[in-house]
């Protein structure tokens, strides 16, 4: 199969070692990004014990990017688990070239980051919030 954008084995290794990662308090992200130029998928930055709101602010307005979300969740009956999330972030002011990238290799950084709850967010901020993942997660 052919692949529109490649991921280097670098990144396969930091989203392994994301994954299986021991947690016990707060959220955690690894935020990835398309290069553009190269045609691969790169990491931007690890998030360890980091809120949402901050997570947000970290994320930029006119870009795409993939989050992997080891996100902190409160049960009913008082346990606390880390399940792992696939925020797919898009602006509505992404560049349409690099939307079309970012579309075209979703699938495939899915399977790779081997995640199956997904979360779109289209409408910047006010669609990554605390309500929007616990729904998605519930």
């Amino acid at each position: 199969m052919s692949n529109t954008v490649d991921i280097p084995q670098k990144l396969k290794d930091s989203l392994r070692k994301f994954r299986f990662a021991r947690r016990n308090a707060g959220s955690a992200a690894l935020v990835v990004k398309v290069n553009k130029k190269e045609l691969i998928l790169e990491e931007v930055e690890q998030f360890d014990n980091i809120s949402l709101e901050d997570l947000i602010e970290e994320l930029p307005e006119t870009a795409p990017r993939y989050i992997v979300l080891s996100y902190e969740l409160k049960h009913k009956d008082g346990r606390t688990s880390f399940p792992l999330v696939l925020v797919n972030w898009v602006p509505p002011t992404t560049e349409t070239s690099l939307l079309t990238l970012h579309a075209s290799a979703f699938v495939q950084f899915q399977v790779t980051a081997d995640v199956s709850k997904i979360i779109e967010v289209r409408d910047g901020p006010e669609g990554l919030t605390k309500e929007i993942i616990d729904s998605k997660l519930g």
